[in-house]
């Protein structure tokens, strides 16, 4: 069937064509898809703005905006950069934590609520974002605070003797 043998490109290709003038040049981000998942929602919180005028820009240019909303594509770019920098600055540990449990369990976040919960708790402390699920039903608890997870290895995130993930019950009051 096939006498010829097949052939694979191993080189990079790399688009040499400039950017127009009036678009902002802007470093990407490097990052992989595990470290991405975990600050998405802090990414979500803070870059809210610029996320809504690119979509805005999106939806009001039918399908033909992808040159035409680079601008706003490169402040989401360069704001999502800014978040990864500060998580890294000043979670650096929890962030890895969270980051290496979903990249070692195929990004299945109910399996990561407790390196979650740690990483949580360091962000909402040092910058002020705290994560949030949008549409999540009143007078439920949202899914990444609930001390048992149904789907999970681990099911138990905060065991018996702890009031939270690694605050034990008798040193929770105690002033730090």
């Amino acid at each position: 069937m096939a006498d010829r043998e097949a052939r694979f490109s191993t080189g990079v290709v790399v688009d040499t064509t400039p950017m127009p003038d009036h678009i902002p040049k802007v470093k990407e981000i490097g990052a992989t898809s595990a470290p991405l998942m975990s600050a998405s929602f802090f990414i979500g919180a803070r870059c809210r703005p610029y996320n809504d005028d690119y979509m805005k820009c999106k939806t009001e240019s039918y399908g033909r905006g992808e040159l035409d909303c680079m601008k706003e594509g490169r402040k989401v770019t360069r704001c999502a950069a800014s978040v990864l920098d500060d998580i890294n600055k000043n979670c650096l540990e929890e962030f890895r934590a969270h980051w290496s449990c979903l990249e070692n369990n195929n990004h299945q976040l109910w399996q990561c609520r407790r390196p979650e919960r740690v990483m949580n708790r360091c962000v909402f402390q040092k910058l002020g974002l705290e994560k949030t699920i949008p549409d999540t039903p009143k007078g439920q608890t949202p899914i990444h605070l609930r001390d048992k997870q149904l789907f999970a290895d681990n099911r138990t995130v905060v065991y018996p003797w702890e009031k939270d993930v690694g605050i034990r019950k008798d040193q929770a009051n105690q002033p730090s």
